[in-house]
């Protein structure tokens, strides 16, 4: 699939905000990350592939749920694990 094809997964999205500040799974192991990432299916936060756990990444491996966007502050990008593929922007 490339770039220019659409995100097949939007009509999936349930939760398209958060509260929560903290990839949860690196509180519970008390590690940091670097950015965070909240899953658009279930509202779990987890932290990017640029963080040594890569939390968001394995949920998606654990649960198959596609769609996830940047909750860092000024940002807004969606990212479909199986389309490979950033479908837009989805602001809070």
């Amino acid at each position: 699939m490339t770039m220019a094809q659409r995100c097949q997964h939007l009509d999936r999205i349930k939760v398209t905000h958060t509260d929560k500040h903290v990839c949860e799974d690196c509180v519970k192991t008390g590690d940091t990350w670097v950015h965070l990432r909240l899953c658009l299916i279930c509202g779990h936060v987890g932290c990017c592939d640029s963080s040594k756990n890569k939390h968001a990444t394995k949920h998606f491996h654990a649960t198959r749920h596609p769609l996830i966007r940047s909750i860092e502050p000024g940002e807004a990008w969606m990212w479909c694990y199986l389309d490979s593929t950033v479908p837009g922007e989805l602001k809070e």
